[in-house]
Parts: structure tokens; C-alpha cells; sequence
């Protein structure tokens, strides 16, 4: 069974299947799917995962136990499988059509791939995992493609936006899915729900151009105290919401902790970045930095982030923005 990514949503309400095959190279569109997936097993009580990630020697024996680990006290569970090649290889080719044939009634499988060329989609390996599973192609988006695109992303947070306003979107991020993304939710935290006029929309998504909230992430992954320093500054000065900078640092936080917490359960780092939602820059900036920071201090930062979060609304008193920087400062180890 086929299914459009945009549907996939609306199928998880009303359906749970066993098996999900999720592939292609447009990366933020893949993680999402991938995520709601996981959310909606965990929903269901499918609350353990096991991540197999299926790069050069990987053993496909691991597969198979996996069909196997089934007893009376046995939990329900998802399969995480990764290819990050899309090429399993003969032993994986034969173990994957082994495997879907035999999935355990306490199991929900996730097999997420890259963009796969002709050949492999012709393949019986891929043909026998789309055969017993639900398959979600994640297909690039062009720019013509992207106003329609960030329309439908702004209705998921209750916006909606005229046609020159998407048309701006789309330019000013030129194709960019990543920056599209960051655009939309700088909509959805510094605007209200409802229809947004092409005033507001400007205001937002231009007002920034210099001091940029989502340079944040990069300057404190790179131990940059200066340019954090610089950057909240001159967020203050062009009178930016705060929820939107303190989203960007809290963020980094939880990104930075989750990391923390996978590397301390045995999991090597590239797993580590992948599973906490890290990829690109992200992923190439954690390695130098996340042995720096303790857990103690990240878990303080998120507990800061709540605090400054109830400043910001007024429910309780304190400088918000000095708090911001301070809460920067406090994840941002220097690079000496």
C-alpha cells in the first residue's frame, strides 16, 4: 500500500500498521515521517524501540532475532531499521524478505531508506517490503511546488496566507525546504492563528534578515559566545518576540540531551544525532561539543527555558531577554 506523505497524518489516526517503509532524499520530509510513525506506535503502547542501523558489515542476524524475541513476557516494541545506503546487499536483500513474512504480532517495523533509483524499487527485496507494508515516498519539492507546500504546513498550525504572501515566502527562501520550514514557524510563533495579512507576514519573515534567531543553534554547536552574545543582542534591539529565541535555545538544549542521554546508553554518535533529531550542520557540529556539557547542565537549561517561558507571559517576574542570554551562555561551552 502507497501513500502520499501529506496523508500520512490522517492514515495514523485511523490505522496502525505493521510495517512502514519510509524513502527519499528530501531529509526534514523523511525525519517528519519517520517521527510521526514512532509517535503513533508509542500512542498505541508500543513503547520500546530497538534501532538497527544497517551500514557497511552489519550483521543481518540482528533482523532476524528480532522476528524471534518473542515470549509470554515480551513487550511491544518498534523495529527501527535504517539503510542509510539503500543497498542491503544479498545477505540483507534475503533477510529483509525473510523477515516481513514473519513479523511478530508485538512488533511495528520501520525501515527508512534514501531516494532509491529505478533498480532498486524494482528490486525483490523492495518489492516484498512493499508488498506486507505501508510505503511513503518523500518526494523532492520544487520550488513551484513550495507555495502550496508552506500553505498546507501553515493550516497545521491553524494560519492561512494569500497567494502574494506564500509567493514572498517562497522567494525569499529560494527553494530552501530547511529555511522554509524555520520561516513557517517563526509565523507560528510570532503571529496568531487565524489569516495573516501580507503587513504582518513581512514584518516577520524580513525584520530578522539581519540578526537571524535560527543563527543561535549554530553559534552555540560551534562555542561561539561571542556571536551568541551579538546575535541576542541584536534580537533585542529589533524588538523580536522572545518565544521564538527562547524555542531556538531551548531546542538546542533538548537536542544536546538527548544526544547526551543515547551516547550514555551504548549508542554511537551518528546514531545518537539521527535519533535526536540532529542532521546537517547540526550533525557535523555535535561531535565537538556535546562532551563539553554535562547532563546536569543541560537539564538545568530546559528547567531555565520553563522559568523564562512564564517571564515572557507575565506570570512571573524577571528580565526575560538577560535571561535568555544567560540560559545561551549556559550551553555554550568555549571553543579554548
Amino acid at each position: 500500500m502507497k501513500i502520499d506523505a501529506l496523508d500520512l497524518r490522517n492514515h495514523l489516526k485511523n490505522n496502525l500498521g505493521s510495517l512502514y517503509i519510509v524513502y527519499g532524499d528530501e531529509l526534514l520530509l523523511a525525519s517528519e515521517a519517520a517521527d510521526l510513525i514512532r509517535s503513533a506506535a508509542k500512542y498505541k503502547g508500543f513503547a520500546d524501540r530497538v534501532i538497527l542501523v544497517a551500514e557497511n558489515r552489519f550483521d543481518w542476524l540482528k533482523l532476524k532475532e528480532q522476528s524471534q524475541a518473542v515470549s509470554l513476557f515480551s513487550t511491544n516494541k518498534v523495529v527501527d531499521l535504517r539503510i542509510p545506503t539503500g543497498k542491503p546487499g544479498k545477505s540483507g536483500s534475503e533477510a529483509l524478505q525473510d523477515y516481513v513474512k514473519n513479523i511478530p504480532d508485538n512488533t511495528i517495523t520501520l525501515i527508512t531508506l534514501p531516494g532509491l533509483d529505478r533498480n532498486s524499487r524494482a528490486s525483490k527485496w523492495f518489492a516484498a517490503i512493499e508488498k506486507c507494508g505501508v510505503s511513503i515516498e518523500v518526494k523532492k519539492i520544487y520550488r513551484e511546488q513550495l507555495p502550496r507546500w508552506i500553505a498546507h504546513r501553515l493550516k497545521l498550525q491553524k494560519q492561512t496566507i494569500d497567494q502574494d504572501s506564500l509567493q514572498l515566502l517562497a522567494g525569499r527562501v529560494e527553494g530552501n525546504l530547511m529555511a522554509a520550514h524555520q520561516e513557517i514557524l517563526k509565523l507560528g510563533l510570532l503571529l496568531p492563528e487565524g489569516h495573516l495579512s501580507m503587513d504582518n507576514v513581512k514584518r516577520a519573515v524580513v525584520d530578522v534578515a539581519r540578526f537571524d534567531p535560527f543563527d543561535l543553534g549554530p553559534a552555540i554547536l560551534k562555542g561561539d559566545r561571542g556571536l551568541l552574545t551579538r546575535i541576542l543582542r541584536g534580537l533585542e534591539k529589533e524588538n523580536l518576540a522572545p518565544p521564538l529565541v527562547l524555542w531556538v535555545l531551548a531546542e538546542e538544549a533538548k537536542v544536546l540531551l538527548r544526544v547526551k542521554k543515547a551516547l550514555t546508553g551504548g549508542m554511537d554518535m551518528r546514531t545518537a544525532c539521527v535519533d535526536a533529531g540532529a542532521w546537517g550542520l547540526r550533525q557535523k557540529l555535535i561531535p565537538n561539543i556535546v562532551h563539553k556539557i554535562t547532563t546536569e547542565t543541560l537539564r538545568n537549561a530546559i528547567i531555565q527555558a520553563s522559568q523564562i517561558d512564564k517571564q515572557i507571559k507575565g506570570i512571573e517576574t524577571g528580565n526575560a531577554w538577560a535571561n535568555l542570554l544567560e540560559l545561551g551562555l549556559s550551553i555554550t561551552p568555549s571553543r579554548t
